[in-house]
């Protein structure tokens, strides 16, 4: 019994606890199920054991760095502990993940300004459109009023598709033909403080880190919408695709250099992302994961609880 869950229930009105935790475990069961046979061997803990257990850790995109101190922490607790068979160890892994996994856990708060602006932000093919239209019907949910800005003028069906998630959601979209993205989310923000809005979510270009201009431009996005209000943005969210593993960890560096992200959604975990990047970004860049994505429904998307994350990475019951 992984007795921490019935401590830290998610709170929802949309999906039933049970539900979520084995849709996420089915997210998450490429390493799961490693990790199930191992524990599940009947064998003793040794150093074939530990060996065994890194090289899951590994491919699982935890990282060499992380995956060390994990086994370091964990070699610790089963001495501590004085276990000695493997199935064990599998209790003793969700204390040691949990561990570093903890401090991720943040949720958003937006009830400190009005309007709360998001400016959403992350490389080409991560999911950062359809998670704005997701993370608006979380706030929604919540009884927040929220406004788009449509500030990705790059791709050609951008606006298209963020104009289709306001549609669904019965919210609002700032627009352009033409122009640039600071442009479009100024004019956001503006409107946003007229009608007395809660929460402006902004999109921007997907970028890649190496394309120095265009990581220059989405700077000057940060400084316009300052500039229409001073304290903003109130967050920077940076959209993680799971299944880029150790890259996932090359942006979040790259763009907290760049920008200082306040947060991170991690998108994409449906059964082929390993999951183990977030231990990675937990130990060597921490920064608040606020949202996990497990599917393409539009309450795919919810708050990151490390309870919850932790049981159904390791396969443990509520």
């Amino acid at each position: 019994m992984f007795s921490f869950l019935k401590r830290n229930p998610p709170e929802t009105k949309r999906e039933k606890p049970g539900k979520w935790l084995a849709r996420l475990k089915t997210g998450l069961a490429r390493t799961g199920g490693q990790l199930a046979d191992l524990f599940s061997s009947g064998g003793k803990i040794d150093d074939d054991l530990y060996e065994e257990l890194e090289t899951i850790l590994i491919t699982a995109d935890v990282g060499m760095d992380a995956t060390r101190a994990l086994l370091a922490d964990l070699r610790h607790h089963v001495k501590e502990h004085r276990l000695s068979e493997a199935s064990q160890m599998k209790e003793a892994l969700a204390h040691c993940l949990l561990k570093l996994l903890k401090p991720l856990a943040q949720p958003l708060q937006v009830d400190a300004h009005k309007p709360f602006v998001i400016m959403m932000v992350g490389v080409n093919g991560v999911g950062k459109t359809t998670s704005i239209g997701k993370l608006a019907k979380h706030l929604q949910d919540q009884g927040l009023s929220v406004l788009l800005a449509a500030g990705d003028t790059f791709r050609a069906a951008a606006r298209e598709q963020l104009m289709a998630w306001g549609v669904r959601n019965s919210i609002s979209v700032i627009t352009q033909q033409s122009g640039d993205a600071a442009a479009v989310i100024y004019d956001a923000v503006q409107a946003a403080q007229a009608r007395n809005i809660d929460v402006v979510l902004a999109d921007t270009a997907g970028r890649l880190t190496t394309q120095a201009n265009l990581m220059e431009e989405i700077k000057k996005v940060k400084r316009v919408i300052a500039k229409v209000l001073p304290d903003a943005p109130h967050e920077v969210m940076l959209v993680l695709d799971a299944n880029t593993g150790q890259n996932a960890l090359s942006q979040v560096k790259a763009f907290d250099e760049a920008l200082g992200v306040t947060g991170l959604i991690l998108t994409k975990l449906d059964g082929t992302a390993k999951g183990g990047v977030i231990a990675a970004i937990a130990r060597a860049h921490p920064i608040p994961v606020r949202f996990i994505g497990v599917g393409e429904r539009l309450d795919d998307l919810r708050p990151f609880v490390a309870e919850e994350f932790v049981a159904a990475l390791m396969g443990l019951e509520e």
